[in-house]
C-alpha cells in the first residue's frame, strides 16, 4: 500500500478556557506555494501540502490532458516552491480540456460529455469495501482532505492534502508512476463528488467512486451519462447509490 500522510508543523498558540489561558503548542497542517512550469512556461500555481510532488505532478499533468502517460514526461526538477517540467512533446504547455465549454460572451457553459470517455469496465466491488475504505478518509473536521486509491485486494494509494482535487491528483498520479490498471480500481473520497471528480475518474478509466459527503448535480449527471458508479454517504453501515448501481454488490 502507498501511504503518503501530509506533513503538519508544530505551532504556539493561546487556548482559552472560560477566563483561563494557557500557552501551547500544536500541529497543524503544512501549506506551500509551488508554481508549476511545463516546457518552459508557467502552468500553474498551487497551494499544497508539502511533500510527494512528483505523485501530485503526474496526476496533475494527466488530469489536465498535458500528458497521457508518465513516459510522456522526459524530466520533473523539484525545487523550493517550483516544479519544472519537459515534455517529450516540447510545444505542449497546457491541454486544457475542451469539455467544458462557454456560449457567447461566456454568460452560459456547460459539459460536453460526448468528449469524455465513457466507462466500459465490468468491475464490481462491494458495498462493505466501500464502507470500509471511508474509515481510512479524514472527516471535514480535521481541515484535509483525503483521497484512497483501492482494488479488491486492497488500498493501492492514500493521500491528503488540504484540498481534495490535491490529493486525488497524487493517488492518480502515484497509480500511474505504479502502471495500475484503473479499471479494477474504485476511488473514496472525503469531499463531495463534483463534477471535476468524475471527470479524473472517467480519464484515469476509474469506474466507482465514493464519498463520505454528497454528490453534486452536475457530477450525477456527467456520472450517469458515462456509466460511472457514485456513492456518497458512506458510513460504517451506509451509502447511497446515485449512479449504476449494478457495480455495488449488495446494493440489492
Amino acid at each position: 500500500m502507498q501511504q503518503d500522510t501530509f506533513q503538519e508543523i508544530t505551532t504556539d498558540c493561546l487556548p482559552l478556557d472560560g477566563e483561563k489561558s494557557h500557552r501551547e503548542q500544536r500541529s497543524i497542517p503544512g501549506e506551500t506555494v509551488v508554481a508549476l512550469f511545463v516546457n518552459g512556461r508557467h502552468a500553474a500555481t498551487t497551494l499544497l501540502s508539502p511533500g510527494s510532488l512528483e505523485e501530485y505532478t503526474t496526476g496533475y499533468l494527466f488530469a489536465e490532458e498535458i500528458i497521457r502517460r508518465p513516459e510522456d514526461i522526459e524530466s520533473i526538477r523539484i525545487e523550493e516552491n517550483r516544479i519544472s517540467v519537459l515534455t517529450k512533446n516540447p510545444f505542449r504547455i497546457t491541454g486544457r480540456r475542451r469539455t467544458i465549454l462557454a456560449g457567447c460572451g461566456g454568460s452560459t457553459s456547460y459539459i460536453d460529455t460526448a468528449s469524455l470517455p465513457s466507462i466500459e469496465s465490468d468491475y464490481r466491488v462491494s458495498s462493505s469495501l466501500l464502507t470500509s475504505l471511508s474509515s481510512q478518509t479524514c472527516s471535514p473536521e480535521h481541515g484535509i482532505e483525503t483521497a484512497v486509491l483501492a482494488g479488491n485486494d486492497g488500498i493501492i494509494a492514500w493521500y491528503a492534502d488540504i484540498d481534495c482535487t490535491s490529493a486525488v491528483d497524487r493517488a492518480i498520479g502515484s497509480a500511474l508512476l505504479k502502471q495500475t490498471d484503473f479499471s479494477r480500481t474504485c476511488l473514496v473520497i472525503s469531499g463531495l463528488v463534483t463534477s471535476e471528480m468524475v471527470r479524473r475518474c472517467l480519464l484515469a478509466g476509474i469506474p466507482v467512486i465514493g464519498s463520505i459527503r454528497a454528490a453534486t448535480t452536475l457530477a450525477v449527471r456527467i456520472a450517469a451519462e458515462q456509466h460511472l458508479s457514485v456513492a456518497g454517504f458512506l458510513t460504517d453501515d451506509n451509502l447511497c447509490l446515485f449512479t449504476h448501481p449494478e457495480r455495488i454488490r449488495g446494493s440489492g
